[in-house]
């Protein structure tokens, strides 16, 4: 790497990982206009917060690699896995997967049973009663729909949950505390003993899931990425609906006009994609440039590492007008909340449906009245992953 280099790409040495977890929008706003470009020595890496720039970096995979070798998935999931795989490679174990996510299976065989998993979670509801929509709805509700879509039953909420939550850890422990990896080692292992006996059943009786895919494919893919694939499913699968359903609710919570006309109009989609967008769950992702390369009239040379932050992007005020704004009325524009290219994210599909078509109309339903006692209480943090801690409401 050259001097001329080194000078030619901005450095911030102001920004650390706390402030990136705690307050990241308004470190994003500031490196939008004065320097896109930017490296952030305390992550290792060259930041892009330009919705233009992120876009090209994900849509060009040959130039931008999604096999960053400072990421800690690998040895928070155990595996190379598909997320840091490319081209052929990452195809393959991408589509090993594909039938479960089929729109006529999501229509015809997830819908119907999400439904009646909604159905029996919310229905435990206390009215009248003040509690935790984290710790009550958002995650067990993702978690129990995760283990019929993925075909781990056997999981429980809880499981599920701290599962998801250890290899989350894992995967963003930039830092490289011991006590993270230790801690993701150990659910590992809980997860690999159960896989084993679920590999089982469905060899025997194949159903829809992902994993009746994998292992009853005429060719499948390697054991070791069968687990794989199921890990990255529930470190995401949990968090990214979960944070979302989460986000949403204190959008409208905190908007009544935008509550009303939802309720009256239907407009939970278009309240699903405002609440991803204004709170991207997955904030940023990495890529390793393969070719001296050039953005914005910065030089970046073969071997860096570029963070793409789609939660930037997700703001940049050349695509939204008052971007820091929960706003379900604004035109409609594409975002990058689920990525884009090759690695767009494959449930998608799946977490529109959950959460606009089947959770959120069900639940204002079942509690037209229900109220957020204190928004400044609710408490977003996260950097790689964003949501709030907890969401107190009271249902009436």
């Amino acid at each position: 790497m050259t001097t001329a280099f080194l000078a030619d790409v901005p450095v911030d040495e102001s920004i650390q990982i706390p402030e990136l977890q705690s307050d990241p929008y308004r470190i994003y706003r500031r490196l939008r206009a004065e320097a896109p470009v930017v490296r952030i020595p305390s992550i290792k890496r060259i930041m892009l917060t330009k919705a233009a720039d992120t876009k090209h970096v994900k849509d060009n995979w040959e130039l931008f690699s999604s096999n960053d070798p400072l990421t800690p998935m690998k040895r928070a999931f155990q595996a190379h896995t598909l997320m840091r795989k490319d081209g052929a490679a990452h195809m393959r174990e991408r589509s090993a997967m594909a039938p479960a996510f089929n729109p006529k299976v999501i229509m015809g065989c997830w819908q119907p049973i999400y439904t009646k998993v909604a159905e029996d979670y919310i229905g435990r509801l206390p009215r009248g009663e003040t509690i935790d929509l984290f710790r009550d709805l958002a995650a067990p509700y993702a978690a129990r729909c995760l283990t019929h879509l993925l075909g781990i039953p056997e999981a429980s909420d809880q499981d599920m949950i701290r599962w998801s939550q250890a290899l989350i850890d894992g995967a963003g422990n930039f830092g490289n505390d011991p006590a993270l990896f230790e801690h993701s080692d150990a659910q590992n292992a809980q997860m690999n003993a159960l896989f084993d006996t679920c590999v089982d059943r469905v060899r025997a009786e194949p159903d829809q899931s992902a994993l009746s895919a994998m292992v009853n494919a005429e060719t499948p893919i390697e054991n070791s990425q069968i687990y794989a694939n199921i890990k990255i499913a529930i470190g995401g699968g949990i968090n990214e609906p979960r944070d979302a359903l989460l986000t949403i609710l204190y959008g409208l919570l905190t908007n009544p006009d935008q509550r009303e006309a939802c309720t009256k109009d239907g407009l939970w989609l278009a309240a699903f994609e405002e609440g991803v967008r204004w709170v991207a769950p997955i904030q940023a992702s990495s890529r390793l440039v393969m070719q001296d390369t050039e953005i914005r009239g910065h030089a970046i040379q073969k071997g860096e590492v570029v963070m793409t932050v789609q939660a930037s992007a997700c703001h940049d005020e050349e695509l939204y007008t008052a971007p820091e704004r929960f706003d379900i009325f604004r035109p409609k524009t594409p975002h990058q909340a689920f990525g884009n290219g090759p690695h767009f994210c494959q449930g998608t599909h799946i977490a529109r449906r959950m959460l606009g078509q089947i959770v959120l109309p069900m639940l204002f339903d079942r509690f037209p009245n229900m109220t957020l006692p204190d928004p400044d209480a609710v408490k977003f943090w996260g950097f790689g992953f964003r949501g709030p801690l907890s969401l107190p409401v009271t249902l009436t």
